[in-house]
């Protein structure tokens, strides 16, 4: 979890692309950062807001939102501004905010001072508090934070475990004599405003403090989901709007290759940016296809993807919120079958749709990758009998009797008419040919859990 760069880090300009280097901000939404007031200087200014440890993502310009200046009743005090950004940025992940902070929590900030406009990193410890600000000391004087660090976020350091925190944002510091830098003081310290006193003045911001801002361990399953293309490959999940699960999900669904509203877009717009990713020859071909993706004509060869070794994910946000679920779910079962993954949102528990997505897309799914991981099991096992000089390559047997148990669960399930038991058996079995798969893979080549 120690990531080294972040998506929510961001470095501010005033006014356009080529505006100076005025400071730095946090990502905590998608449409939403802070900084601090003295940064922006003019609540009608416009800002700058680039992404700079995350160039994969555009740029763009920002205002104070609506009842986002908090200069504080002497124009500078509390110090804060919350932009809005002139496009949201989902595909960037929002920072996690906390709370807490305590004397002698070890922390550091990332800012871009001149001369170090790409970003320099101070570390330093909680020191103590400064009235509404807090403190916070670094073992050298050159340590101490300087122009270019405004709205900097002050972090908890990150390791493998847990992912860095945003306790406050820089707002200034201060030199026994006065001098411009920290290093020609005899004393300097960094000052920093402290999230919890940030959401005592944002309602926007006290939302995303709770133990319920977000969902990280949904997060986590999810990611891991999209980055393994050994997963499932038809995933279903329930997502209430506007809960911390539903934060973690927006950013995520953005690894997915095409995307569709329920009850916004449109199933022909789905066939046809589909087909971008479908092997066809132009032309007569491609209409073929795409009528059968509709459900308008019958193929008895179906498409295939144009590069199956990278299966493209189609994700679905609020299948239950279609008028009428049944003919996109047909059209994604074909989705299904020429080697798109799914991922299936519901909105609410067994919302419209449910019970036709459960035996139309999951069902197949899991039987079809189920008998997939047989068939790697099988190959795995025969190749090491040959290898063991145990069976002759010319031999009709085979040395595979784990196999041959798991064929036999699998045919057990065929039987099982209750859909929600066959569900339950085949998540089994699938998870036990994983492990028996693992066993043959070096470790060094396993991805997650393994190549299932």
């Amino acid at each position: 979890m120690g990531e080294l760069r972040a998506d929510w880090r961001l470095r501010l300009r005033r006014g356009d692309a080529n505006g100076p280097v005025c400071g730095a901000g946090v990502l905590i939404a998608p449409d939403t950062a802070m900084t601090c007031a003295h940064v922006v200087r003019d609540p009608g200014d416009v800002m700058w807001v680039e992404f700079a440890e995350s160039r994969e993502i555009e740029p763009v310009a920002a205002r104070v939102a609506e009842g986002g200046w908090l200069p504080g009743p002497d124009g500078r005090g509390e110090d804060i501004a919350l932009l809005r950004l002139e496009s949201p940025r989902p595909q960037a992940r929002p920072a996690t905010l906390e709370s807490r902070m305590w004397a002698g929590l070890q922390v550091y900030a990332t800012g871009y001072a001149k001369g170090f406009e790409d970003g320099m990193s101070l570390h330093g410890t909680i020191g103590g508090v400064s009235g509404e600000w807090v403190q916070v000391d670094a073992v050298h004087r050159r340590g101490v934070v300087r122009r270019g660090f405004s709205g900097a976020a002050v972090c908890t350091r990150p390791d493998e475990r847990i992912s860095a925190r945003v306790i406050g944002l820089i707002v200034s510091w201060r030199g026994d004599m006065g001098m411009p830098l920290p290093d020609d003081n005899r004393l300097a310290f960094s000052y920093l405003i402290p999230v919890e006193r940030i959401a005592e003045l944002s309602s926007t911001v006290k939302e995303l403090i709770g133990p319920d801002a977000w969902d990280h361990g949904f997060e986590d399953r999810l990611l891991t989901w999209f980055e393994d293309p050994g997963e499932d490959p038809v995933k279903i999940t329930v997502v209430p709007p506007d809960s911390g699960k539903d934060r973690s999900l927006q950013f995520l669904l953005n690894r997915a290759g095409l995307r569709y509203q329920g009850g916004r877009s449109s199933r022909p717009g789905l066939a046809d940016h589909a087909m971008g990713y479908v092997a066809h020859t132009p032309g007569r071909q491609y209409l073929a296809y795409w009528d059968w993706l509709l459900g308008t004509r019958h193929r008895s060869d179906p498409p295939t993807l144009r590069d199956p070794r990278h299966p493209v994910t189609v994700a679905v946000d609020g299948l239950d919120q279609e008028p009428d679920p049944r003919p996109l779910i047909e059209l994604l079962d074909r989705l299904r079958r020429v080697g798109f993954r799914l991922l299936i949102v519901f909105r609410t528990e067994g919302g419209t749709g449910w019970t036709a997505a459960r035996d139309i897309l999951l069902t197949p799914a899991l039987e079809d990758h189920a008998d997939l991981l047989l068939t790697r099991l099988n190959t795995f096992e025969v190749n090491r009998a040959v290898k063991e000089g145990v069976v002759s390559s010319g031999s009709l047997g085979s040395e595979s009797l784990v196999a041959d148990l798991r064929r036999a669960e699998r045919r057990a399930i065929d039987g099982i008419s209750d859909p929600q038991e066959r569900l339950k058996r085949l998540r089994k079995l699938i998870k036990s040919l994983r492990a028996d798969i693992r066993a043959y893979v070096p470790a060094d080549l396993r991805s997650h859990g393994g190549p299932a």
